[in-house]
């Protein structure tokens, strides 16, 4: 018998299109309740709790009770950047869903990825950090360099040794699947995000189980000004 990760078990547990269709809703980072997730996959309440057990048991969420209500979230952001990574893969090779719908540019300009901004702006966030020499990266490692520190708290109020997490690294690139380039994620990804967020730059499509993010005229340009795009 082989030693090592099953990697089998895994794609057994994403590759199933309800459970598919219920962790891509899952990316939101919002936590959903069973008959949210229902309806996202298209399939009846029963069916669902059978496979929230599966995806609970196989370590791919997590749930949260409150009140009478049960939530599910994905267990880490490990796993966001996986369903990210197949999305960009399942466009590569030609995997596209045939229904496309008026917030399909939208998606692909600015949406959330867990926690953190991806699409083009996320994207060209990263590009520019790298030009300006705030960021480092070498394939997939990115290192947050002494000017990006002086950066981020001068411009943006950010202490990157306020964000020191035990799991989850500072910084790291996540494979963005309708740009095929990286966008930030890590903890310096989610922090940029909430900051644009409180400074009402930026803010989520209040829709269920929307994944865009509008930024405002005034957030547009301030985030112009300090990401604009990279050489």
């Amino acid at each position: 018998m082989k030693a090592g990760p099953d990697i089998a078990m895994v794609a057994s547990l994403v590759g199933d299109p309800a459970r598919a269709n219920m962790l891509t809703a899952l990316l939101s980072g919002r936590a959903l309740t069973a008959s949210e997730l229902a309806q996202e996959a298209g399939i009846t309440p029963q069916t669902a709790s059978s496979h929230l057990a599966k995806l609970e048991a196989g370590g791919l969420i997590e749930p949260e009770k409150q009140g009478r209500h049960r939530y599910y979230r994905l267990s880490d952001p490990d796993v966001a950047g996986v369903l990210e990574g197949l999305a960009g893969l399942a466009a590569r090779a030609g995997h596209m869903r045939v229904r496309t719908g008026p917030k399909d540019p939208a998606l692909r300009r600015a949406r959330i990825c867990y926690d953190h901004l991806a699409g083009d702006l996320g994207v060209q966030m990263l590009e520019s950090m790298k030009a300006q020499k705030l960021v480092r990266q070498k394939k997939q490692d990115i290192e947050l360099t002494p000017e990006g520190e002086r950066f981020l708290e001068k411009n943006l109020q950010i202490s990157p040794r306020m964000l020191a997490h035990p799991r989850r690294p500072l910084c790291k690139a996540c494979l963005d699947w309708s740009e095929r380039r990286h966008h930030l994620a890590g903890m310096l990804g989610a922090a940029l995000m909430a900051r644009f967020t409180e400074l009402k730059w930026a803010a989520r499509d209040p829709t269920p189980g929307s994944r865009v993010v509008n930024f405002s005229r005034t957030g547009e340009k301030r985030f112009a000004a300090l990401f604009g795009k990279g050489e």
